[in-house]
């Protein structure tokens, strides 16, 4: 048997953790994103996991090449966001740092739904933003400032590979006229370690329960104690989009990114809350413009929708805003004509 297969590398996580995994594993693919195989494992006595092994390249059109190692620093994040809040994340059952796997709690389809999946079906339930910004903003505040955790997660290399090249710097090279203000955005972006960030904080990434509503952050492979800034701005940039794609829930959803701006600042010592909306402020144009025109694009908008994502972008990165509540003021009042 292929020593890199799901059955071969499996049951010695499983041993490791001290679950008995004798018999045949029973293993199916998940769907997930662009930088890991993700898969589902019954066990003969019917106990449920999950298993997801990092790429080395994404699986993207353009060439995008990954360090292995950000596997550990998932599993370290979803560790320290479960210690600060409770059922935040996955369970982590073990890991194999080698071969870059993480082996995880298994939720299930009836108990979570996920949270991209029901924006785009035009349920777009206030609660969840902000219970997402809850979350997010307790972790951000647990970590401020912390050494220990500084320490722990020595992954400029990373965020830079998996989110600050693919979708800024790529993105600045393909607008000549904007790559100074982009580039000049990211070097703040990349400076700036004040907390421990998901990095991927998208609905796509993001489960909710669907027995009280408390949120689950998934793929936390971007993990980086960085500016905590992007991980709101990340989120906020995809209820921006989906404004756009779905016009009938635009003032909905540019209200849920007010409210998750206002929760997820709340939980900011008051002599910080400034200077950290400014900076989520002058990188969400950016990134509203890198998820048309950067390595990875979302896959919903239209043509039509692209160039109306362009156009609301690029004024602001030429100009950034001097708040949240100016540029989605903005962004609302453009897309009602």
């Amino acid at each position: 048997m292929d020593d890199l297969t799901w059955e071969a590398l499996l049951p010695p996580i499983f041993a490791s953790a001290g679950i008995d995994a004798g018999g045949t594993l029973e293993i199916a693919p998940l769907t997930g994103g662009v930088s890991s195989d993700i898969v589902r494992i019954r066990l003969p006595d019917g106990q449920q996991y999950c298993a997801k092994r990092a790429l080395g390249k994404l699986k993207v059109a353009t060439d995008w090449q990954a360090p292995l190692e950000r596997n550990q620093y998932e599993v370290a994040w979803l560790r320290r966001a479960n210690a600060i809040v409770p059922g935040a994340a996955p369970e982590v059952i073990g890991e194999d740092r080698t071969h870059g796997i993480a082996l995880l709690e298994y939720l299930p389809a009836e108990d979570y739904t996920l949270w991209k999946a029901e924006l785009l079906a035009g349920r777009a339930d206030p609660s969840v933003a902000t219970a997402v910004a809850e979350a997010l903003g307790r972790i951000h505040a647990a970590t401020l400032d912390d050494k220990t955790a500084a320490a722990e997660f020595p992954t400029d290399h990373l965020i830079d590979a998996l989110r600050l090249d693919p979708y800024l710097r790529f993105t600045a090279a393909r607008h000549p006229a904007l790559s100074e203000r982009i580039l000049a955005v990211l070097a703040t972006t990349a400076s700036t370690r004040l907390a421990l960030v998901h990095g991927d904080v998208s609905p796509k990434n993001i489960l909710i329960s669907r027995r009280d509503g408390h949120p689950v952050l998934l793929d936390a492979e971007c993990a980086w104690y960085g500016d905590p800034a992007f991980d709101a701005a990340f989120c906020i940039n995809h209820l921006v989009l989906k404004s756009i794609h779905l016009p009938a829930l635009r003032d909905e959803l540019l209200d849920e990114a007010a409210s998750f701006a206002t929760t997820w600042l709340g939980h900011f010592p008051a002599e910080l809350r400034a200077a950290t909306e400014a900076r989520v402020a002058a990188l969400l144009p950016c990134l509203m413009l890198a998820r048309v025109d950067g390595k990875s694009p979302v896959e919903y908008l239209s043509e039509a929708h692209r160039q109306m994502v362009r156009d609301r972008a690029i004024p602001h990165i030429r100009r950034p805003p001097a708040s949240l509540a100016e540029l989605l003021g903005s962004l609302r009042s453009s897309q009602g004509r």
